[in-house]
């Protein structure tokens, strides 16, 4: 998709132009790994010169922030019904915790852009930007992980203070494990060639299960 533009001269256009370069970063995101997006390729994709994409993000590692805190955003909102109607707030602890693990390994599995977005979060994206960038980001996930927390609360509460903390290590084991669900073409090939080898090769929604409850286990009080 390449998107060409006129000259910008009022904010609701200039909006129009920031809204149009995350569009695009999302669709390059689909088609390849947070890695091999460039700064030059969304430019040529988004029909402006380098330095006028800068005008509006000050590097490639911005405008992938502000995509994760959009995609965080739109996530907390799915899981929110999906807990309302997926947790049975009459079930013993164990229950619960079991249907809550499962709703969100089966919800972030869903979103394996967002999983991989997390995973370069901290080595890539939090670098190349400046400390305003970076803040605003932190607090807008800040925000966010208040959201989760209060969410996750509602059906576990038994969980206290550890909400919160339980809450970011899934955030974390999410961008750790779909590094290991989405293999590159070469190790695809290996594992093919060599089904032993597989065993390396993690289903997303799986293992982010298995981790959760095994997590969240050891997080909840013993009865």
């Amino acid at each position: 998709m390449i998107v060409t533009f006129k000259r910008a001269r009022t904010e609701e256009q200039r909006e129009v132009r920031r809204r149009a370069i995350l569009d695009v970063a999302s669709a390059m995101l689909d088609e390849m790994p947070v890695a091999a997006v460039t700064l030059n390729e969304l430019s040529r994709r988004v029909g402006l010169a380098k330095p006028n994409v800068l005008r509006y993000f000050e590097s490639r590692e911005a405008v992938l922030l502000e995509l994760l805190d959009h995609f965080l955003g739109e996530w907390l909102a799915e899981l929110g019904d999906a807990l309302v109607s997926g947790v049975d707030a009459d079930l013993p602890m164990a229950g619960r915790a079991a249907a809550v693990a499962d709703i969100l390994g089966r919800s972030l599995a869903g979103r394996t852009t967002m999983c991989d977005l997390f995973g370069a979060q901290g080595s890539v994206l939090e670098h190349n930007v400046s400390v305003e960038v970076v803040a605003r980001y932190k607090r807008a996930s800040l925000g966010h992980l208040t959201t989760m927390t209060t969410l996750i609360s509602n059906y576990l509460p038994e969980l206290g203070a550890n909400a919160t903390l339980f809450s970011l290590q899934t955030m974390v084991l999410a961008g750790a494990l779909s590094a290991y669900s989405t293999p590159p073409p070469s190790l695809a090939a290996a594992y093919r060639a060599e089904p032993d080898l597989a065993l390396f090769h993690l289903e997303l929604s799986d293992a982010l299960k298995l981790s959760l409850t095994a997590t969240l286990l050891g997080v909840l009080p013993r009865s």
